[in-house]
């Protein structure tokens, strides 16, 4: 049984691995160099994040793995990262609007850890990533009005994008027992204290986008217990040919 210090820190360099991997598929098809570039720089920072995350995992674990371990040799029902960054890209809309919800949230979540959490390791690793991912959350967030406030396909293009991925955005904030207890000692802050925060922002962004929030949706979860949707199998296929196909290859 896995403690729920090591399943915490898993979900957080699980949402990042997942998500840098998505972003990565952009790298030469983006539509314009410039954000070729941009959605690279950000897959790279999410990587970086996701590695300081689950080398610590590996670590506080002590069974001998190491980040790339818990990377490449782990199946789906093993990963523990939000259903939304599994989820394909579909055009630029869908990954724009998609970076858009998770960045508020991430931004939020490594604020409160940096400034609460009792981990010295995990507040430093929060504290680098808050500087990168308010960048992202800028960038984001900066589309979406773009598109939002734009021609009337790209807003409505946009819209159906929100339309789509908002059910899942419910899924950040669900508590577990061990959310619950992570928040109990310290470690990491109740999700639900950031629900409201993230509303406050998006409503900000969508309002200035010309965009409207679902009133009635439903929620889509899962991810954190194992429980993903098929994209998540695809994704690791991809990601985890080469070290299953030669363990302990090297350069």
């Amino acid at each position: 049984m896995e403690s729920h210090e090591h399943t915490g820190l898993l979900r957080l360099g699980d949402d990042a691995l997942i998500l840098a991997q998505r972003l990565g598929e952009w790298c030469g098809h983006g539509p314009a160099l410039e954000e070729d570039i941009a959605l690279s720089n950000i897959a790279l920072d999410l990587l970086g994040q996701a590695r300081a995350f689950l080398t610590l995992a590996a670590e506080r674990e002590g069974k001998g793995r190491d980040e790339d371990s818990l990377a490449y040799f782990r199946t789906d029902r093993e990963f523990t990262n939000a259903l939304l960054v599994e989820l394909p890209n579909g055009d630029f809309g869908d990954t724009i609007m998609r970076q858009c919800l998770f960045d508020q949230f991430a931004l939020l979540r490594y604020t409160a850890l940096s400034a609460q959490s009792i981990d010295m390791e995990v507040a430093a690793i929060a504290a680098k990533a808050v500087k990168e991912v308010r960048y992202h959350a800028e960038h984001s967030a900066q589309w979406v009005i773009r598109l939002g406030d734009g021609t009337e396909e790209s807003h409505q293009r946009i819209q159906n994008s929100l339309d789509r991925l908002w059910p899942y955005t419910a899924e950040f904030f669900i508590e577990d027992a061990v959310s619950e207890s992570l928040a109990a000692i310290g470690l990491m802050p109740l999700l639900q204290d950031l629900q409201g925060p993230w509303q406050e922002a998006m409503n900000r962004i969508l309002e200035e986008a010309t965009l409207v929030a679902p009133e009635k949706s439903g929620t889509q979860s899962g991810g954190r217990s194992g429980l993903h949707t098929e994209h998540l199998s695809f994704l690791l296929a991809e990601m985890q040919v080469l070290p299953r196909t030669y363990p302990g290859a090297q350069w």
